[in-house]
């Protein structure tokens, strides 16, 4: 590693040097004699700024810089899954046994293990003409996860040797190319570039829901393989816990969480958490097919900027190998404040609120990294983003919630008063939308009931025709209503408590499938057809709130009736109609 320049001037994280040598733009270097890793991320004429990601204490100008000849780039290949990295792709598990509870600055580690050997089982044969992104074998990673060796980018050629099926590291050499500049040796370890988007063949429009099994996402605000959410809230009104939910819950293949700038202790419980869950699908522990990078309010603010790239250029990787990919990050407010603390010191011109003026531009680029495509490989893959934002004081008009909204198709608003309620995901159904509801209405069509998006709709406009109820509720109480209104009222608290709320640690209610969501949507919505006809033929809704004796069964439906055995609904259904009917024969004429 060759000296390329010395230090002239430092300011927290942010440095510039005086280049002697040969450097690029974006370039990855290491500060001092203690090496630290950082970025070029300005040249002008011999003078580079550096974006250091550690602590720069001790650090003086005059010390050398070191180029390391490549971008700051993460290593790709089999054993990234189970993994907990830092936000520059360290391995914190062997961090702590180099230097103990603290990350010690300057330590630098393989991020996949060198001496650890894969089964490598062959796909392709000598001879075969090879490409970018197609498939040279497999290596089983994790029992839920197949690792797919890809041709690199920018190759193609004939394959003139492949390793047999066998054992191997991920340095050891297992296929030959003969390209058009000369023989290339390939190895299951690659590097990428984290601010370049790994190339598609071509994207495809989103059509498939991301299933939650959480009942008013899925319903009310869906969101599809390859779209972008963002999970605004303030404190305290669950943003992590519904991103966990959805990380254990969603048919996503991989997960990937990044937690950018969080507390502590939140991350100290995402740690020791996830690798107690149990994957429902399989079983297994979901750590099996998730990838953990933690980067704490305490780390150096620089990485945390560096996190964000880390985590969605190993979701493109594991895209192109046709898997989809959901990847939570908690949270970009402090990917944002950390933006905002480098420009600063930069002595940038700052816009609203202090943040810089390529705010936008910089969420742009990472939720455009988001999508449904075709790998170069001809593998259908799928990135799908949540994001959340942590507006101080719930202040949806800050600039970060603002500039998101922009950007994403659907915006799952969060309610602290209804985290106070215990109202579980607390979603206000007033201010959340979904712009992918019409994209996926086939599949619900096709796969689960063609009433669905009708359904959808409805719900919808109960809960409005609620909320304008509820501003007259308040000025003059609800029996000045009429009977027809007071019933609306009845009907949209049935949804919220029987439907909307859920919760989290009841191990039927936690995860609802779309045939269960559709059941207790049906006899929500019979319910809501019999009362209005009823009450058309003058019954008072007192009558149907006091004669009912089912209320209790369909508020606890949700818990009470497994989810792979639906029948308790139709009795539901039937017992529903006994007592309507008794009511409704008083007021035949």
């Amino acid at each position: 590693m060759d000296q390329v320049g010395y230090l002239t001037w430092l300011n927290g994280p942010v440095a510039r040097a005086r280049i002697t040598g040969n450097i690029q733009m974006l370039e990855q270097v290491e500060v001092s004699d203690y090496h630290l890793i950082g970025e070029v991320i300005s040249m002008e004429r011999n003078t580079a700024t550096i974006q250091v990601y550690e602590e720069t204490a001790g650090v003086k100008p005059g010390d050398p810089v070191y180029g390391v000849g490549m971008p700051l780039s993460v290593e790709l290949g089999p054993g990234l899954i189970g993994q907990i990295y830092d936000g520059i792709q360290r391995p914190l598990a062997l961090l702590a046994q180099l230097s103990g509870d603290f990350i010690a600055r300057g330590i630098s580690v393989a991020s996949i293990s060198r001496e650890q050997s894969w089964h490598f089982q062959p796909r392709m044969r000598e001879g075969d003409t090879v490409r970018s992104g197609q498939v040279l074998g497999t290596a089983p990673e994790t029992p839920l996860v197949e690792h797919c060796v890809l041709v690199p980018y920018g190759m193609s050629g004939t394959l003139t040797w492949i390793a047999p099926e066998g054992d191997y590291t991920v340095t050891d050499v297992i296929a030959r190319v003969d390209t058009p500049l000369g023989m290339e040796e390939l190895t299951m370890l690659q590097r990428w570039p984290v601010r370049t988007p790994r190339p598609v063949h071509h994207r495809m429009d989103p059509s498939e829901p991301l299933i939650t099994g959480q009942r008013v996402i899925d319903t009310l605000f869906p969101i599809a393989k390859g779209g972008t959410a963002a999970v605004p809230g303030g404190f305290g009104a669950g943003k992590t816990v519904l991103q966990q939910a959805l990380a254990k819950w969603s048919n996503a293949d991989i997960v990937i969480y990044v937690g950018c700038g969080e507390r502590g202790n939140e991350m100290t419980d995402v740690l020791t958490e996830f690798p107690k869950l149990i994957d429902p699908k399989t079983g297994r522990s979901l750590i099996e097919r998730t990838i953990l990078i933690a980067n704490t309010s305490n780390m150096p603010v620089a990485a945390r900027e560096a996190s964000i790239y880390t985590g969605i250029t190993m979701a493109e990787y594991y895209r192109d190998m046709g898997y989809d990919v959901a990847l939570m990050a908690d949270s970009t407010s402090r990917w944002a404040e950390a933006l905002r603390e480098i420009s600063g010191r930069l002595e940038e011109m700052p816009a609203e609120e202090g943040f810089p003026a390529y705010l936008p531009s910089r969420l742009a680029s990472f939720y455009e990294r988001a999508g449904r495509v075709v790998s170069m490989g001809n593998l259908e893959g799928s990135i799908t983003i949540v994001g959340a934002v942590s507006p101080p004081g719930g202040d949806f008009s800050e600039p970060v919630t603002q500039h998101t909204q922009r950007f994403i198709r659907t915006f799952w608003a969060l309610d602290k008063s209804l985290a106070a309620a215990r109202h579980f995901p607390a979603l206000n159904w007033l201010n959340s939308y979904s712009g992918y509801a019409d994209d996926v209405a086939r599949w619900w069509s096709e796969n689960v009931s063609t009433e669905w998006i009708d359904y959808r709709n409805r719900i919808m406009a109960i809960l409005q025709q609620e909320s304008e109820l509820q501003e007259i509720v308040r000025l003059v109480g609800p029996d000045t209503l009429p009977d027809d209104q007071r019933f609306v009222l009845f009907v949209a608290r049935l949804i919220k408590q029987a439907f909307l709320q859920q919760n989290a640690m009841d191990p039927v209610d936690a995860y609802t499938p779309p045939a269960k969501q559709m059941a207790i949507l049906q006899l929500l919505m019979h319910l809501n057809d019999r009362g209005r006809q009823i009450i058309a033929k003058g019954a008072p809704v007192g009558r149907i709130q006091n004669e009912v004796t089912i209320w209790p069964q369909v508020l606890r439906a949700k818990a009470n009736v497994p989810n792979d055995d639906l029948s308790a609904f139709d009795q539901l259904t039937e017992e529903l109609d006994e007592q309507l009917d008794r009511i409704e024969r008083d007021y035949e004429s």
